[in-house]
């Protein structure tokens, strides 16, 4: 306790030193918080009923989180980043207002959906757990693909020095693995009748372009295909070989092998010892604003195998068939 009172900071001066990343930063980090809002509330709210929702609820939220901030020594809760944070929630629940018929009406994308994914509850857990696979590739730390290492979670990672050629074979097939694990999860949530093959080579490539432009953003921008080394190059060779052939497979196959695949390639990660390289690589990475943002990719990327493991589980205990995808 500081001795002021948690809101003390509502009717403070303004703050004498502002920069335009932060001014930035607010506004675009409580974009995603209004239109959530909305597309939520729709259609039970629409138009102004759910774009002032989306304001109130922003606004309450930035003023509780930054008068938890009063209590941090090492934080200052400011006036002008509520009001930042409220006019990304207010232009969050403009446009997700605008957006909410062509996402959640009778739109171009519902139609998609209806003929690309098969329905239900299981297959939206699915695409949420592809759509966090591909948040997890904002992560620079890891391999191409190279999800659930557990050792910065646990233990700082260390061991004697080894070939080159066993870190161009330890990438591969991390690479290839996962690759082919992800492109399988995918297969089983898409309709028979849709192209599976291009949907996922759809989605590798938007995965390989979060990368890059994780590398853009966070890393020094001649930095930005570092990731694209000798053996992720073999490991994408391989697994999207692998991927054309496997996605033919009977659905049950299908899970078995992604499963398999998911276990080995975590395993092999956590027991492969440290790639001096990406050490070498990582020492321009100046965290900077973005500490806890890349804290969270990396806990996503850590456990995201688990997960898919469970979900393949989950799949294979329900059932469902033994289509094969075109």
């Amino acid at each position: 306790d500081q001795g002021a009172s948690a809101l003390a900071f509502l009717s403070s001066p303004w703050p004498r030193w502002v920069t335009t990343f932060d001014l930035l930063a607010n506004v675009l980090g409580y974009l995603p918080f209004g239109a959530l809002c909305t597309l939520a509330l729709h259609p039970r709210l629409r138009g102004l009923s759910a774009v002032a929702v989306a304001a109130i609820s922003g606004v309450a939220l930035s003023v509780a989180l930054e008068a938890a901030q009063s209590f941090l020594p090492a934080r200052v809760a400011s006036n002008l980043d509520v009001l930042a944070n409220a006019t990304g929630a207010l232009a969050g629940g403009i446009a997700g207002t605008l957006a909410a018929p062509w996402l959640l009406g009778r739109g171009p994308l519902r139609r998609l959906r209806a003929a690309a994914i098969l329905p239900g509850a299981e297959a939206d857990l699915g695409l949420a757990l592809l759509g966090l696979w591909l948040f997890a590739q904002l992560n620079p730390a890891t391999l191409l693909f190279g999800a659930g290492d557990l050792r910065d979670l646990l233990a700082e990672p260390a061991g004697p020095a080894h070939a080159a050629r066993l870190f161009v074979s330890v990438e591969a097939f991390t690479a290839a693995s996962n690759l082919v694990a992800v492109s399988l999860l995918a297969s089983v949530v898409t309709r028979p009748s849709a192209p599976a093959r291009t949907m996922i080579l759809g989605v590798l490539v938007a995965a390989l372009s979060v990368k890059a432009l994780a590398f853009a953003i966070l890393m020094r921008a001649e930095h930005v295909f570092a990731w694209l080394t000798p053996g992720a190059q073999l490991g994408l060779a391989i697994g999207v070989a692998v991927m054309l052939a496997a996605v033919t497979l009977p659905r049950t196959a299908r899970l078995v092998i992604a499963a398999v695949l998911l276990m080995v390639a975590t395993v092999l990660v956590n027991l492969a010892p440290p790639n001096p390289y990406t050490a070498a690589m990582l020492k321009v990475w100046e965290q900077g604003h973005f500490l806890n943002f890349n804290g969270l990719t990396r806990l996503v990327s850590a456990l995201w195998p688990f997960a898919g493991l469970a979900y393949l589980i989950l799949l294979a205990a329900r059932g469902g068939g033994g289509h094969t995808l075109r």
